[in-house]
């Protein structure tokens, strides 16, 4: 009789994951699946699909060869069975094996939890979900702290965890004097663009990406995005040597300039400038974050690097991502149902080909298909912000989002468009909806320089769709920006205008909406 079946998920490839703490290879057995609906619940960027396939091969092989006695261990792959979702492969091991309890660690993923809780209830096998220790926040620790706070606020949450884990800290005081440097990450790159940009990251395609490549262009030929400039790691010593050459050539310069954008002939280079590329590796559990923060406060001590630089990436992780994590759970399912504007128009075809005229969404939306990436800004303030300046059906704009990124697993990619790209959610960790002009893009990056629209026109032919969608969005919700004190100085703007203007941004408005597929 077998006494435990172990699941590891797609997104749980650590050998110190929770679900095999006490695994017996003479008695447990293992069960990695790859499935058809995992790639196509949503419509998966071909490079998402193979990221998670290749690095779950590479880390059964890794498993099978740390146990070769295991007597029960089974990886399914696409094309070699017939089930079509994780919950059928589930349910015929239980059934064939009988096993005493079912152990996985806590999904990522609200959907595959509710699943293992329901198969396992209808085939009456006990379920052990153990708590997810890879992440630096229990769900219980964040659910505690939430209730003790009036507000989800990051900020807050960013310096309980840097006290907490002794990060960047001199006794109860932060290093430095001050919690947060992002005043000083926000530098633009002027008019002569990015200079001394790092090299772009390379990755050794072996014989089992390659396998997988061949497998997703097989099964998945239609979908969207190219394979020519997959670069993402699949294994822990490829994720390592990502981690080593950030820390050496690039977090030097990741604060300046985290938030600017730049349009350039040198590809990747230009794409990925200074930011560390390790959001997949650390979804993927490749990387532990505990190690990752250690890694960068060793590397500011040792050579000196820019305060500002340090405690932006370490935000990010210790920081953003416990929090963003938290924030999932604790609103989940509510989170994938809000919609507090009840914007309902279809998302744009162009979303899918960046067949747009406008440079800023082509160029982000061009990147994406190429590379499954686009970082923070480019996913936030220009495709995520024209989906709440457009009205775009959150449904549809979060099911984008987790298509196309590489680095997208649930728990991360919802909150982050539902709450922080589309207000959604209506504010429930954030203080005021991420809008702005033609004006904000025309000053992070260089993308206008090359538009047919201009973003200090509101209205008429030439003007910034961004730009008109952004005023007519102020003047529909005037009250509510009015009332806010981080949003009520936008609206001083609109009080300037006059009942003709206002009557021709909301005509003009109303043209583009009604024509959004030929912007």
């Amino acid at each position: 009789m077998t006494r435990n079946l172990i699941l590891i998920l797609g997104d749980q490839l650590n050998f110190d994951n929770p679900a095999l703490e006490d695994f017996d290879p003479t008695q447990d057995a293992i069960l990695m699946a790859e499935v058809s609906h995992e790639a196509t619940q949503v419509w998966s960027h071909k490079a998402r699909i193979v990221l998670f396939i290749s690095a779950m091969r590479h880390f059964y092989k890794a498993f099978t060869d740390q146990y070769p006695n295991c007597l029960q261990a089974s990886y399914l792959k696409l094309g070699e069975h017939d089930f079509t979702t994780l919950k059928a492969a589930w349910a015929q091991q239980i059934y064939i094996l009988k096993p005493q309890q079912v152990i996985v660690c806590e999904p990522g993923e609200y959907r595959l939890e509710q699943d293992l809780v329901t198969l396992c209830k209808e085939m009456n096998t006990h379920l052990a979900v153990r708590d997810d220790t890879h992440f630096m926040c229990s769900k219980a620790d964040f659910s505690h702290w939430a209730k003790a706070n009036k507000q989800l606020r990051m900020e807050f949450f960013y310096r309980k965890m840097r006290q907490k884990y002794d990060v960047l800290m001199q006794g109860d005081e932060p290093v430095g004097g001050a919690w947060n440097y992002d005043a000083e990450n926000r530098k633009t790159f002027g008019k002569t663009g990015p200079q001394n940009i790092p090299a772009a990251p390379q990755i050794n395609i072996d014989a089992i990406t390659q396998e997988v490549i061949e497998a997703i262009e097989k099964h998945f030929p239609n979908h969207p995005g190219s394979l020519k400039n997959f670069i993402w790691p699949v294994t822990r010593a490829a994720a390592l040597e990502f981690l080593g050459g950030f820390l050496k050539n690039k977090l030097i310069g990741f604060g300046d300039h985290q938030d600017a954008m730049w349009q350039s002939t040198n590809g990747s280079q230009s794409l990925y400038l200074w930011h560390s590329l390790l959001s997949t590796s650390l979804n993927l559990k490749l990387l532990n974050p505990r190690e990752v923060i250690a890694a960068a406060v060793t590397a500011y001590h040792q050579h000196q690097l820019p305060l500002a630089s340090v405690e932006g990436f370490i935000r990010q992780i210790l920081g953003w991502r416990e929090f963003i994590r938290g924030v999932y759970w604790l609103d989940m399912p509510k989170m994938s149902e809000a919609n507090h504007y009840n914007h309902t128009r279809p998302l744009p075809s162009w979303y899918w080909n960046g067949n747009t005229h406008m440079n800023c969404m082509k160029q982000s939306i061009s990147d994406t298909m190429q590379h499954g990436y686009a970082h923070h800004i480019q996913r936030l303030m220009v495709t995520g912000m024209f989906g709440i300046l457009a009205e775009l059906n959150p449904r549809e704009v979060e099911a984008w989002y987790l298509a196309v990124y590489v680095d997208a697993v649930e728990w991360v990619e919802l909150p982050n468009v539902a709450g922080m790209a589309l207000y959604a959610n209506g504010g429930r960790f954030t203080s005021k909806p991420y809008v702005a002009s033609g004006a904000y893009i025309k000053r992070m990056s260089n993308y206008c320089s090359n538009c047919k629209y201009k973003p200090e026109l509101k209205t008429g032919e030439a003007a910034c769709p961004t730009t008109t969608l952004y005023w007519n969005f102020l003047i529909k919700h005037y009250d509510t920006f009015s009332r806010n004190p981080r949003t009520a100085l936008m609206t001083k703007n609109v009080d300037r205008f006059s009942a003709a203007e206002v009557d021709a941004v909301h005509a003009h408005a109303q043209y583009l909406l009604n024509h959004i597929n030929n912007v």
